[in-house]
Protein backbone atom coordinates (compact mmCIF):
# COMPACT_ATOMS: atom_id res chain seq x y z
CA UNK A 1 0.00 0.00 0.00
CA UNK A 2 1.44 3.51 -1.13
CA UNK A 3 1.77 5.62 1.64
CA UNK A 4 -0.08 8.90 0.92
CA UNK A 5 1.70 12.52 1.91
CA UNK A 6 1.37 15.95 1.81
CA UNK A 7 -1.57 17.22 0.19
CA UNK A 8 -2.32 13.92 -1.37
CA UNK A 9 -2.93 13.21 2.65
CA UNK A 10 -5.31 15.80 2.99
CA UNK A 11 -7.49 15.31 -0.36
CA UNK A 12 -7.64 11.30 -0.31
CA UNK A 13 -10.35 11.32 1.69
CA UNK A 14 -13.86 13.07 1.82
CA UNK A 15 -13.96 16.31 3.64
CA UNK A 16 -17.37 18.84 3.01
CA UNK A 17 -15.11 21.50 3.26
CA UNK A 18 -12.76 20.69 0.49
CA UNK A 19 -15.50 18.24 -1.44
CA UNK A 20 -14.30 20.19 -5.12
CA UNK A 21 -10.84 19.54 -4.45
CA UNK A 22 -11.04 16.40 -2.89
CA UNK A 23 -13.03 15.16 -6.14
CA UNK A 24 -11.04 17.08 -8.59
CA UNK A 25 -8.00 15.55 -7.48
CA UNK A 26 -9.26 11.56 -8.33
CA UNK A 27 -8.81 12.70 -12.27
CA UNK A 28 -6.19 11.19 -13.92
CA UNK A 29 -3.02 12.92 -15.20
CA UNK A 30 -3.40 10.82 -18.63
CA UNK A 31 -6.87 12.31 -19.69
CA UNK A 32 -7.64 14.86 -22.28
CA UNK A 33 -6.69 18.34 -21.03
CA UNK A 34 -9.94 20.34 -22.19
CA UNK A 35 -12.65 17.34 -20.27
CA UNK A 36 -10.33 18.19 -17.26
CA UNK A 37 -10.67 21.77 -17.46
CA UNK A 38 -14.33 21.41 -18.03
CA UNK A 39 -15.08 18.71 -15.30
CA UNK A 40 -13.12 20.86 -12.87
CA UNK A 41 -15.41 23.72 -13.41
CA UNK A 42 -18.64 21.78 -13.14
CA UNK A 43 -17.52 19.91 -9.87
CA UNK A 44 -16.68 23.32 -8.93
CA UNK A 45 -19.85 25.25 -9.32
CA UNK A 46 -21.78 22.33 -8.59
CA UNK A 47 -20.85 21.14 -5.29
CA UNK A 48 -20.60 25.37 -4.33
CA UNK A 49 -24.37 25.28 -5.79
CA UNK A 50 -25.31 22.23 -3.44
CA UNK A 51 -23.48 24.04 -0.46
CA UNK A 52 -25.30 28.40 -0.85
CA UNK A 53 -28.73 26.20 -1.36
CA UNK A 54 -28.38 23.77 1.52
CA UNK A 55 -30.02 20.48 -0.29
CA UNK A 56 -31.76 18.07 1.54
CA UNK A 57 -31.42 14.49 0.43
CA UNK A 58 -34.88 14.84 -0.49
CA UNK A 59 -34.45 17.76 -2.75
CA UNK A 60 -31.21 16.13 -4.20
CA UNK A 61 -33.11 13.03 -4.88
CA UNK A 62 -35.84 14.78 -6.40
CA UNK A 63 -33.28 16.57 -8.73
CA UNK A 64 -31.99 13.04 -9.97
CA UNK A 65 -35.14 11.34 -10.66
CA UNK A 66 -36.07 14.74 -12.40
CA UNK A 67 -33.11 14.15 -14.87
CA UNK A 68 -34.49 10.46 -14.76
CA UNK A 69 -37.87 11.04 -16.23
CA UNK A 70 -36.16 13.86 -18.68
CA UNK A 71 -33.74 11.20 -20.04
CA UNK A 72 -37.07 8.56 -20.46
CA UNK A 73 -38.68 11.27 -22.14
CA UNK A 74 -36.49 11.43 -25.42
CA UNK A 75 -36.66 9.86 -28.45
CA UNK A 76 -36.00 9.55 -32.14
CA UNK A 77 -38.31 12.83 -32.83
CA UNK A 78 -38.22 14.22 -29.19
CA UNK A 79 -35.18 15.44 -27.25
CA UNK A 80 -35.95 16.90 -23.54
CA UNK A 81 -32.84 17.76 -22.82
CA UNK A 82 -32.28 20.17 -25.30
CA UNK A 83 -35.63 21.77 -24.51
CA UNK A 84 -34.31 21.90 -20.92
CA UNK A 85 -31.26 23.84 -21.78
CA UNK A 86 -33.28 25.97 -24.63
CA UNK A 87 -36.01 27.09 -21.09
CA UNK A 88 -32.84 27.58 -18.87
CA UNK A 89 -30.99 30.15 -21.49
CA UNK A 90 -28.57 27.86 -22.18
CA UNK A 91 -28.55 27.19 -25.89
CA UNK A 92 -28.84 30.53 -26.19
CA UNK A 93 -25.66 31.43 -24.20
CA UNK A 94 -23.19 28.76 -25.71
CA UNK A 95 -24.50 29.72 -29.21
CA UNK A 96 -23.80 33.15 -27.95
CA UNK A 97 -20.45 32.39 -26.78
CA UNK A 98 -19.62 30.62 -29.79
CA UNK A 99 -20.92 33.14 -32.93
CA UNK A 100 -19.39 36.49 -32.55
CA UNK A 101 -20.25 37.85 -35.63
CA UNK A 102 -19.27 41.15 -37.50
CA UNK A 103 -21.64 43.55 -37.14
CA UNK A 104 -23.94 43.47 -40.11
CA UNK A 105 -24.45 39.55 -40.15
CA UNK A 106 -27.57 37.43 -38.94
CA UNK A 107 -27.82 36.99 -35.79
CA UNK A 108 -28.45 33.19 -34.68
CA UNK A 109 -31.31 31.37 -32.38
CA UNK A 110 -31.84 28.28 -30.77
CA UNK A 111 -31.69 25.17 -33.14
CA UNK A 112 -35.09 23.89 -31.17
CA UNK A 113 -35.64 20.27 -30.74
CA UNK A 114 -37.74 19.37 -33.80
CA UNK A 115 -34.86 20.24 -36.53
CA UNK A 116 -34.95 16.95 -39.14
CA UNK A 117 -31.89 16.49 -41.88
CA UNK A 118 -32.53 15.68 -44.35
CA UNK A 119 -36.30 17.47 -45.41
CA UNK A 120 -36.68 17.89 -49.53
CA UNK A 121 -35.51 19.80 -51.43
CA UNK A 122 -37.29 22.22 -53.87
CA UNK A 123 -36.91 24.63 -56.44
CA UNK A 124 -37.47 28.34 -55.65
CA UNK A 125 -40.92 29.33 -55.59
CA UNK A 126 -42.19 26.15 -54.20
CA UNK A 127 -44.97 25.72 -51.65
CA UNK A 128 -43.40 23.99 -48.63
CA UNK A 129 -47.26 23.30 -46.83
CA UNK A 130 -48.89 20.58 -47.43
CA UNK A 131 -51.72 20.14 -45.66
CA UNK A 132 -53.25 23.62 -46.76
CA UNK A 133 -53.79 24.93 -43.40
CA UNK A 134 -52.72 28.32 -42.48
CA UNK A 135 -52.51 32.19 -43.97
CA UNK A 136 -50.97 32.09 -46.98
CA UNK A 137 -47.19 33.30 -47.05
CA UNK A 138 -44.55 34.29 -49.64
CA UNK A 139 -41.03 34.49 -47.77
CA UNK A 140 -38.21 35.96 -50.50
CA UNK A 141 -34.89 37.40 -50.27
CA UNK A 142 -31.06 37.25 -50.90
CA UNK A 143 -28.38 35.76 -49.26
CA UNK A 144 -25.06 38.18 -49.20
CA UNK A 145 -21.72 38.71 -47.62
CA UNK A 146 -21.17 40.92 -45.23
CA UNK A 147 -20.30 43.51 -48.03
CA UNK A 148 -23.52 42.64 -49.86
CA UNK A 149 -21.91 40.79 -52.30
CA UNK A 150 -24.69 37.78 -53.65
CA UNK A 151 -23.46 34.32 -52.12
CA UNK A 152 -24.78 31.64 -55.11
CA UNK A 153 -25.33 28.26 -54.33
CA UNK A 154 -26.18 29.11 -50.83
CA UNK A 155 -27.98 26.20 -48.96
CA UNK A 156 -31.59 27.47 -47.36
CA UNK A 157 -32.92 24.64 -45.03
CA UNK A 158 -36.59 25.87 -43.20
CA UNK A 159 -38.91 24.18 -41.46
CA UNK A 160 -41.95 25.42 -39.19
CA UNK A 161 -44.88 24.19 -37.42
CA UNK A 162 -48.42 24.12 -38.83
CA UNK A 163 -51.13 26.39 -38.09
CA UNK A 164 -52.12 23.97 -35.28
CA UNK A 165 -49.05 24.47 -33.71
CA UNK A 166 -47.56 21.79 -33.94
CA UNK A 167 -44.53 20.58 -36.45
CA UNK A 168 -44.80 17.42 -38.27
CA UNK A 169 -42.86 14.75 -36.31
CA UNK A 170 -45.24 15.78 -33.82
CA UNK A 171 -48.20 14.35 -35.16
CA UNK A 172 -47.05 11.44 -37.10
CA UNK A 173 -50.37 9.79 -39.68
CA UNK A 174 -52.03 13.24 -39.28
CA UNK A 175 -50.10 15.75 -40.83
CA UNK A 176 -47.99 14.92 -44.17
CA UNK A 177 -44.48 13.82 -44.04
CA UNK A 178 -41.76 16.98 -44.03
CA UNK A 179 -44.89 19.11 -43.98
CA UNK A 180 -43.36 22.82 -43.75
CA UNK A 181 -39.96 21.63 -44.51
CA UNK A 182 -38.03 22.10 -47.24
CA UNK A 183 -33.96 23.16 -48.18
CA UNK A 184 -33.75 25.86 -51.14
CA UNK A 185 -30.77 26.88 -53.06
CA UNK A 186 -30.11 30.72 -54.05
CA UNK A 187 -29.68 31.41 -57.55
CA UNK A 188 -26.74 33.69 -59.29
CA UNK A 189 -27.73 36.80 -57.57
CA UNK A 190 -28.24 34.73 -54.27
CA UNK A 191 -32.04 34.90 -54.40
CA UNK A 192 -34.33 32.57 -52.84
CA UNK A 193 -38.13 32.05 -52.25
CA UNK A 194 -40.71 29.96 -51.72
CA UNK A 195 -44.28 29.77 -50.28
CA UNK A 196 -45.78 28.87 -47.10
CA UNK A 197 -47.90 29.63 -44.32
CA UNK A 198 -47.78 32.80 -41.81
CA UNK A 199 -46.51 31.45 -38.17
CA UNK A 200 -48.19 31.32 -35.45
CA UNK A 201 -46.92 30.82 -31.28
CA UNK A 202 -47.73 27.76 -30.30
CA UNK A 203 -46.90 25.94 -27.10
CA UNK A 204 -43.33 23.89 -26.47
CA UNK A 205 -44.20 20.05 -25.27
CA UNK A 206 -45.49 20.95 -21.74
CA UNK A 207 -46.24 17.19 -20.94
CA UNK A 208 -43.13 16.12 -20.10
CA UNK A 209 -40.21 16.88 -17.27
CA UNK A 210 -39.62 20.49 -19.13
CA UNK A 211 -43.19 21.50 -18.78
CA UNK A 212 -43.49 20.84 -14.94
CA UNK A 213 -40.91 22.90 -14.27
CA UNK A 214 -41.82 25.65 -16.25
CA UNK A 215 -45.21 25.58 -13.93
CA UNK A 216 -43.44 25.10 -11.42
CA UNK A 217 -41.26 28.61 -11.81
CA UNK A 218 -44.58 30.02 -12.88
CA UNK A 219 -43.45 30.38 -16.42
CA UNK A 220 -45.60 29.74 -19.58
CA UNK A 221 -44.78 27.24 -22.16
CA UNK A 222 -45.21 29.67 -24.98
CA UNK A 223 -42.84 30.36 -28.26
CA UNK A 224 -43.14 33.59 -30.10
CA UNK A 225 -44.20 32.91 -33.49
CA UNK A 226 -41.59 32.19 -36.17
CA UNK A 227 -39.88 30.07 -38.71
CA UNK A 228 -36.77 28.44 -38.50
CA UNK A 229 -33.97 28.87 -41.26
CA UNK A 230 -30.24 27.42 -41.52
CA UNK A 231 -28.29 28.92 -43.83
CA UNK A 232 -24.84 27.57 -45.09
CA UNK A 233 -22.40 27.90 -47.70
CA UNK A 234 -18.65 27.24 -48.45
CA UNK A 235 -16.40 29.50 -46.31
CA UNK A 236 -19.11 30.78 -44.17
CA UNK A 237 -20.29 30.28 -40.72
CA UNK A 238 -23.31 28.60 -40.22
CA UNK A 239 -26.80 30.59 -40.00
CA UNK A 240 -29.00 28.86 -37.29
CA UNK A 241 -31.66 31.66 -37.12
CA UNK A 242 -35.33 32.18 -36.98
CA UNK A 243 -37.50 35.05 -38.29
CA UNK A 244 -40.38 36.84 -35.90
CA UNK A 245 -43.64 37.93 -36.54
CA UNK A 246 -43.72 41.50 -35.17
CA UNK A 247 -47.44 41.35 -33.53
CA UNK A 248 -47.31 37.98 -31.58
CA UNK A 249 -48.15 38.25 -27.95
CA UNK A 250 -45.16 36.24 -26.42
CA UNK A 251 -42.50 38.28 -28.38
CA UNK A 252 -41.10 39.82 -25.54
CA UNK A 253 -41.40 36.65 -23.46
CA UNK A 254 -40.21 33.51 -25.76
CA UNK A 255 -40.26 30.63 -23.30
CA UNK A 256 -36.77 29.71 -24.79
CA UNK A 257 -35.40 32.87 -25.15
CA UNK A 258 -34.94 32.71 -28.72
CA UNK A 259 -35.94 36.43 -29.71
CA UNK A 260 -33.59 39.25 -30.97
CA UNK A 261 -34.80 42.61 -32.16
CA UNK A 262 -32.71 41.82 -35.56
CA UNK A 263 -34.90 39.11 -36.14
CA UNK A 264 -38.31 40.52 -35.92
CA UNK A 265 -38.99 41.01 -39.59
CA UNK A 266 -42.24 43.01 -41.30
CA UNK A 267 -45.40 40.88 -42.69
CA UNK A 268 -47.20 43.02 -44.91
CA UNK A 269 -50.45 42.00 -46.26
CA UNK A 270 -51.35 40.98 -49.72
CA UNK A 271 -54.67 42.58 -51.05
CA UNK A 272 -54.21 42.67 -54.56
CA UNK A 273 -55.79 39.97 -56.15
CA UNK A 274 -53.84 39.76 -59.12
CA UNK A 275 -50.81 39.36 -56.93
CA UNK A 276 -52.45 36.67 -54.87
CA UNK A 277 -53.16 34.87 -58.20
CA UNK A 278 -49.77 35.12 -59.87
CA UNK A 279 -48.25 33.48 -55.92
CA UNK A 280 -50.45 30.68 -57.07
CA UNK A 281 -52.58 31.59 -53.59
CA UNK A 282 -56.32 31.53 -53.17
CA UNK A 283 -57.31 33.86 -50.50
CA UNK A 284 -55.42 36.92 -48.70
CA UNK A 285 -51.97 36.58 -47.87
CA UNK A 286 -49.11 37.83 -46.58
CA UNK A 287 -45.41 38.26 -47.51
CA UNK A 288 -42.38 38.97 -46.29
CA UNK A 289 -38.63 40.03 -47.49
CA UNK A 290 -35.71 38.74 -45.69
CA UNK A 291 -31.98 38.59 -46.47
CA UNK A 292 -29.61 36.33 -44.69
CA UNK A 293 -25.99 38.26 -44.28
CA UNK A 294 -23.54 35.40 -43.59
CA UNK A 295 -19.71 36.00 -42.29
CA UNK A 296 -16.53 34.09 -43.51
CA UNK A 297 -15.65 31.59 -40.60
CA UNK A 298 -12.71 33.05 -40.21
CA UNK A 299 -13.96 36.30 -39.31
CA UNK A 300 -16.28 34.93 -36.74
CA UNK A 301 -15.18 34.71 -32.90
CA UNK A 302 -15.83 33.18 -29.74
CA UNK A 303 -16.52 35.69 -26.48
CA UNK A 304 -13.96 34.54 -23.55
CA UNK A 305 -14.65 35.57 -20.32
Amino acid sequence: MTELVGSERDLAFFDAARSADVVNARMGSDISPRLGEVMAIVVNHLHAAVKEAGLTSEEWMAAIEFLTRTGQMCSDWRQEFILLSDVLGVSMLVDAINHYRPEGSTENTVLGPFYVPGAPCYDNGANICLDGKGEPLVVRGRVTDIEGNPVPGAIVDVWATNDDGFYDVQQKGIQPDHNLRGVLTTGSGGEYWFRTVKPRFYSIPDDGTVGKLLASLGRHPYRAAHLHFMVKAPGYDTVVTHIFTPDCPFLSEDAVFGVKNSLIAEFRPIDDPIEIETLGFTSPSWKVDWDFVLSRTEDVRRIDN
